[in-house]
């Protein structure tokens, strides 16, 4: 690591700025939205945006602002829960693929290979069929499948590492394999992963909302961006924000984790890793 002297990059600072007014809004979400996420208003039904529904309103007439700021609280949080574990096991797999090679590199990269061979989205849409529409089933399907990206990424990484003259130095100073794996070769292979995690996560989040839009995430009526768009969808060209509004939210999470993504990855590449 260099001294504290580097400057952030303007892509991470963008990146963490627009991240942290969503979960800002996430967050606060129960003192922003002046109407219940749940309440339907019929009378009130395909309002436009107005000073009384910033947003808008849907067919139902619930406030779509309201719904919108409530799905952030959904979505996000299945985002960043659902990649704890994944991350933690890839890259702990990666790891002692790389590092140890020889029955454990050949173990998990057939483990790897065998999940790679099922077509993602189809083994989305069994799992969901399986387990039911709903939270459960989107943390089932990414356990089996989410932790692929980040063990190649570390296996490749602990390979190239294991070779070097401080890791021999290591070794002859008695140090376990467990120590040098967390001691030696994870402060290095952790920086690509965190930049690795941003993508996957924006990856997840089209997950979340195409399952949702498909009818086989989140369940209604519980707010989710996914099945706001599918209810506005056949309405576009009389009331685009019940569909708009909510693809723009997902578009602008996006952006911003690769803003962040690209911002951490320029930063750690002057620091040499």
């Amino acid at each position: 690591m260099k001294n504290s002297d580097r400057k952030m990059k303007p892509s991470l600072k963008i990146g963490l700025f627009l991240m942290g007014i969503l979960i800002l809004l996430a967050i606060t979400a129960p003192l922003i939205a002046k109407y219940d996420p749940y309440a339907q208003d019929l009378p009130s039904a395909l309002q436009a945006p107005s000073a009384a529904h910033p947003f808008g309103t849907d067919q139902l007439g619930r406030d779509i602002l309201s719904r919108v700021l409530y799905a952030a609280r959904v979505d996000l949080s299945i985002m960043v829960l659902a990649e704890i574990a994944p991350f933690v096991i890839g890259v702990l797999l990666g790891m002692c693929a790389g590092y140890f090679g020889g029955k454990t590199d050949w173990i998990i990269s057939l483990a790897i290979d065998t999940f790679i061979a099922f077509p993602y989205y189809l083994l989305v849409i069994v799992v969901a069929f399986a387990t039911g529409a709903g939270i459960r089933g989107i943390f089932i399907t990414f356990m089996l499948v989410g932790w692929l990206l980040y063990a190649r990424v570390a296996k490749g990484m602990s390979a190239s590492l294991r070779t070097q003259e401080w890791v021999d130095a290591a070794r002859l100073q008695g140090f376990s394999d467990l120590r040098i794996i967390v001691k030696e070769i994870l402060p290095n292979v952790l920086p690509q992963a965190v930049v690795v995690l941003m993508t996957d996560m924006a990856g997840l989040l089209v997950m979340i909302v195409t399952l949702g839009y498909l009818g086989i995430g989140i369940s209604a009526p519980t707010p989710d961006w996914g099945t706001m768009i599918a209810e506005g969808q056949t309405m576009m060209t009389t009331a685009w924000w019940i569909s708009v509004i909510p693809g723009v939210m997902v578009v602008l999470t996006g952006i911003a984790l690769s803003f962040i993504g690209d911002g951490l990855a320029d930063l750690w590449r002057e620091d040499g890793f």
